[in-house]
This record gives C-alpha cells, sequence and structure tokens, in this order.
C-alpha cells in the first residue's frame, strides 16, 4: 500500500516529535483526512466512538487502555506503521487532549445511562404508589399492574396540579415561616391582633391612678377647618416609619400627594391649599431639625400663620403627637447612629428665644463628626444630649432656664423636668411606644377618628438589639437616662390604661347595640302580633285607618294588663309583711313597672 506524496513529505524529516507545534505542511486537507482515518481505525478512540453513536449502557471504552505518550507498538503490516508514524507526530498536548475527550464520552455515556435507568425506576415506583393511593381513595377501578389508558391520564393530571400549586406557593410565600403561619391560621383562631406584643402578659397591673379623662382620649379632629396635626420626632424612635404612615398610610377624602424621588409630600385639606399635617414629611424641618416642645409650642404658630394679621388668625387646635421608646434600646441606637457619621448639628435648641452658647452646650468631640466612637467614650461625654433625651424633649425649658445649668441646684431641676414631661405627655392628643405597633396603631384611629390603610408591623430585630452589653454596662445606660426610665415607665402604664379602657368601651358599646337591636325586634314582633290579634277581635274595623297608632294602643295596653296582673300575683304571695311595708313596696313595684313600660314603648318608637 503506497503512502500519499502530501504523507510522505510529513514522514521524512521529523522522524522524532517536537515540542513545538508541527509544521504547516503543503496539502491540510489530506493530511487532515488522514489523521480521520487513523483514529478511526484505532479501538476505542474518540473518532471510533463518535460513529459508532453513543453506547447503550456502559461504554466498551470506558475499561480500555489509557493512552500512552509513547506510540503503540508497530504491526507488520505497512499501515500499521504509518499509523504509528503518524500517532507519534502528534504533539502531547494534542495527545492528552484526545485522551480526556474520549474518557469524557465515556463518564457522559455512564452518568446518562445511570440517570435514564434511575429515573425510569423512580417514575416505575411512583406509578406503583399513585396507583395504590388511587385505588383505596377512588376503589377499586383498576389494579395496580393494569392500569387503563384514562386511569393513568388522571394520575398524571393529578400530579401535575400538585406540583404546580407547590411551585405557585413557593412564589408567592417564599421560606417555611409563611407556610407554617398559613398552617397555624387552618389550624387554630385567629388571635387578637393587639395582644402582648412585647411577649408578656396581656393583663398588667396599673401603677398610676388616673381618671376618665385621662383615659378618654377623643379629639373632634376637623380636617376641613382649621385644626393641625403637630408631631414631635424625638430620635431613634421609630418616627420615620410613623411618619411615613401618616402621609403614606392613612385613608383620606383627598390624600396625601407623594411624587417618587421625594421625601416631603403635600397634605391639603379637601377644598383647600392648606396642610392640616405638621412634621418631617409633610412641611420639613421647618422649626429646626428634631425641634422639641419647647421649639415647636413657639414656633408653629409662627409658621402656619406667619404672614396672617393677628387679628384674621383663626382660632386653631394644635394637636400635639409623639412616640416613645424603651430608653436602653434608644439610646443603643442613637450612639450606632453617631458611630455612622450622624451629628444632628442642624438643631437649633431655641430656647426663650436664643439658641444656647458654646459654654452652656458644649460639644463631645472636636471634628466634623464622631464616627466610630466606642460606647464607652460615648457614654463618658457629661454633655451627650442622649442622656435623657426624651424628659428633655417632652419638657418646657423654659421652666428651669433653658440649658443654663445655674439657674437652679441639679437635683431640683431634674424633677422639675420630669414633672412638666409627664404632665406635657398626658396632655397631649396622642402618644405611641414602639414596642406596641399596632396597639399605637389601635389608639390613633380611635382618638382621631381616622383609619388606616394597612396594619403596622412589629419589628422585634433592630440595630439596637444586635449590641450585645452585659449586665454593668445596661446598669450604665439605666443610670445615666434615669429620668427617661420613670418617664417610659409612666407612660407605659397611661398607654396600656388607655388602651385596655379603649377596649372596654368598644365591647360596651357594642353590647348596648345588640340589646337594643334586640328590644327593636322584640318590639316589632309584639305589633304584628297584637295588630293581628284586633284585627280578628274587630273585623268590622277598616284596618286602614290609623294602623300605626291602633297598634301602639294594642301594645300599650297588653302591656300594662300583664305587668298589672303580674304585680298584683307577686303582692298577693307576701301575707306575712307588714301592711305599710307592703303598701310601700306595692307603690315601689307599681312605679317600677310604669318606668319600665315607658322605657320599653319608648324604645320601641325610637326604633320605628
Amino acid at each position: 500500500m503506497a503512502l500519499p506524496a502530501c504523507a510522505a513529505r510529513a514522514l521524512g524529516p521529523p522522524l522524532q516529535p517536537e515540542r513545538r507545534a508541527p509544521a504547516r505542511t503543503t496539502c491540510p486537507r489530506r493530511h487532515s483526512r488522514v489523521e480521520a482515518e487513523l483514529a478511526a481505525s484505532r479501538p476505542g478512540s474518540v473518532a471510533a466512538s463518535v460513529l459508532a453513536g453513543p453506547p447503550r449502557g456502559v461504554s466498551r471504552g470506558f475499561n480500555s487502555q489509557p493512552l500512552l505518550d509513547e506510540p503503540p507498538k508497530a504491526s507488520s503490516s505497512l499501515a500499521g506503521a504509518a499509523r504509528t508514524s503518524l500517532f507519534a507526530l502528534l504533539p502531547r498536548s494534542r495527545r492528552r487532549r484526545m485522551h480526556d475527550l474520549r474518557r469524557r464520552w465515556d463518564l457522559g455515556s455512564l452518568c446518562r445511562a445511570l440517570l435514564t435507568r434511575g429515573l425510569a425506576a423512580l417514575g416505575h415506583s411512583l406509578k406503583h404508589v399513585l396507583g395504590a393511593i388511587f385505588s383505596k381513595i377512588f376503589g377499586p377501578l383498576a389494579s395496580v399492574g393494569n392500569m387503563d389508558e384514562k386511569s393513568n391520564k388522571l394520575l398524571l393530571a393529578l400530579v401535575m396540579l400538585f406540583l404546580f400549586a407547590v411551585i405557585v406557593l413557593q412564589y408567592v410565600c417564599p421560606g417555611t415561616e409563611c407556610q407554617l403561619l398559613r398552617l397555624q391560621a387552618f389550624s387554630s383562631p385567629m388571635p387578637d391582633p393587639y395582644r402582648s406584643e412585647d411577649e408578656s402578659s396581656a393583663r398588667f397591673v396599673p401603677r398610676y391612678n388616673f381618671s376618665r379623662g385621662d383615659l378618654l382620649r377623643k379629639v373632634d379632629f376637623d380636617i376641613k377647618g382649621d385644626d393641625l396635626i403637630v408631631f414631635l420626632h424625638i430620635q431613634k424612635t421609630g418616627g420615620t416609619t410613623f411618619g411615613r404612615h401618616l402621609v403614606r398610610n392613612i385613608q383620606l377624602e383627598q390624600p396625601c400627594e407623594c411624587r417618587v424621588g421625594q421625601k416631603k409630600c403635600t397634605c391639603h385639606r379637601p377644598g383647600k391649599r392648606e396642610t392640616w399635617l405638621f412634621s418631617r414629611f409633610s412641611t420639613g424641618w421647618s422649626c429646626g431639625l428634631h425641634a422639641d416642645w419647647t421649639e415647636l409650642t413657639s414656633c408653629v404658630p409662627a409658621v402656619v400663620d406667619g404672614k396672617r394679621d393677628a387679628r384674621l388668625r383663626p382660632s386653631r387646635n394644635f394637636h400635639y403627637i409623639t412616640i416613645l421608646r424603651d430608653p436602653v434600646s434608644r439610646y443603643l441606637s442613637e450612639w450606632r447612629h453617631v458611630q455612622r457619621g450622624a451629628t444632628w448639628k442642624a438643631s437649633l435648641h431655641v430656647c426663650d428665644g436664643r439658641p444656647p452658647t458654646s459654654e452652656e452646650l458644649p460639644s463631645c468631640y472636636t471634628g466634623d463628626d464622631w464616627s466610630g466612637c466606642p460606647l464607652k467614650e460615648f457614654m463618658d461625654c457629661p454633655y451627650n444630649l442622649a442622656n435623657n433625651r426624651q424628659v428633655r424633649m417632652l419638657s418646657d425649658l423654659t421652666l428651669v432656664g433653658c440649658y443654663n445649668l445655674s439657674v437652679m441646684p441639679e437635683k431640683q431641676r431634674n424633677k422639675v423636668l420630669l414633672e412638666s414631661a409627664k404632665s406635657n405627655l398626658k396632655h397631649m392628643a396622642f402618644f405611641g411606644l414602639t414596642e406596641f405597633q399596632r396597639k399605637t396603631q389601635y389608639l390613633f384611629e380611635k382618638t382621631f377618628n381616622m383609619n388606616f390603610i394597612s396594619p403596622f408591623t412589629q419589628y422585634n430585630t433592630t440595630r439596637a438589639s444586635s449590641v450585645e452589653i452585659n449586665e454593668e454596662i445596661q446598669k450604665r445606660i439605666e443610670g445615666l437616662n434615669f429620668l427617661d426610665m420613670e418617664l417610659y415607665s409612666y407612660a407605659k402604664d397611661l398607654f396600656l390604661q388607655r388602651y385596655q379602657f379603649m377596649r372596654q368601651k368598644e365591647h360596651q358599646e357594642a353590647r348596648q347595640k345588640r340589646q337594643e337591636q334586640r328590644k327593636f325586634l322584640k318590639g316589632r314582633f309584639l305589633q304584628t302580633h297584637f295588630q293581628s290579634q284586633g284585627q280578628s277581635q274587630n273585623p268590622s274595623q277598616n284596618p286602614s285607618q290609623n294602623p300605626n297608632l291602633n297598634a301602639n294602643q294594642n301594645v300599650t295596653q297588653n302591656l300594662i294588663q300583664n305587668l298589672t296582673q303580674n304585680s298584683s300575683q307577686n303582692s298577693s304571695h307576701k301575707e306575712n309583711r307588714e301592711s305599710q311595708k307592703q303598701s310601700a313596696g306595692q307603690e315601689q313595684s307599681d312605679g317600677n313597672t310604669s318606668n319600665g313600660t315607658n322605657d320599653y314603648i319608648g324604645s320601641v318608637e325610637k326604633w320605628r
């Protein structure tokens, strides 16, 4: 067998392979064809496996001898020598690549075979299981081994429907928490959404005695008039979330207009170009960044009616509201916020017509901010406004000389500030607690007769909860905020008593309404009953003449007759009593009878 000239020239000079790529021959197509033929003639090669197609089951070439770097033994024939010489011409990298391709093909064939057989066995087992379940539920329609085509289609449809429902459930409610909640909703009744959000007992023991006027907070807020809601926003109490609820999550005849990318919303009264809400997200920081009680009470009237003459200003009602938080959690949250670079240097702290001097209110840091400060340094600063911030922002600072600490002794100053904060908080139109979001929503809705669109969400995991402190540090934080601790205890007691009072009042009103409805239905029944009896006794009388009057007369006569008979029967059984007591008792019973009759008839006439 003669070799082609191109192959002879290729076999001539480079008898031993070089590390670099071989030189390009003059006839590349023939050379490629020869290499392909030689590779195809070798058993277990890549080309042979391609021509033979994918193996069935385990490939024969999977356990074949690996391709060595040395050429195979030369056969006695000229073709074998040519194949050996041509294979030796291939570089080592190409030989390894051909070996890898052959091995990958064999591994892929084995994996496909195993996967095919595994799926077939799984499908067979699933068919038997579903067939058994189907036969148990729907009766002996078909045996497990001999199921007709309709049964197979029905089983397939049920399986596909189940898989589709699982996929939809995972898309709508990912995770296991929502699924567990839904299972609990099917297995247990709906719980009270206002029940013990802080995982404490639903019933508490009041510590303070409040009057009915302190507990009953119902504001006649006229959004179409001149009344104004003023939100006092204390740092790190959840006021940002509550402020967004006021402008985005409340049902109004004319909702607030909130544009994308802007923090402020336009909250106008119906038919007027005047706001009904004074807050960060409606009017901005018009009285300064996080203005306190002292600043707002002197600034808000001037900002709202500043351009009008004093004689033309309307008589407004300013309804102040705020949110409080546990002092330790609020203190840690403010420290984390300051650690990230917050300063609140834009706060004015205006008191008595002027801001404090640098001697009255020194700074705790020297740079642009206090970012990265440790907790110990944050607590060591004696001029830190985070200490007792809630008491300071809710009290009237003019009573203690504003920020001048030399006006009165420290003990007296603390007492005046605490009493002022308690008084202002108690007389506010509304205040809520961060730890009771749903109760806060309920009391706001009952106070202002305004409903929210979606319920509030209780977030128990915050930045402050992620801070791990020991008992010693917690005691020190409580000592630095001892006024806030006492104020929060007072506010929590008042808040929970108000909530309990409003819930009881709501239940009493609902019970009274049901009783009136039952009384009305009973009166309607008695009216129709006596009217039908009157028509049967007097068939000659025309019932169209004054039917209401005749019915009312019949009702009154029958009720008086029945009550008189009952009272006479009861008085006949009192033989052992004295005559004076008996006559007095009879007069009292007659009076009660007449009063009960008149009340009952009046209620019937009212509902008619």
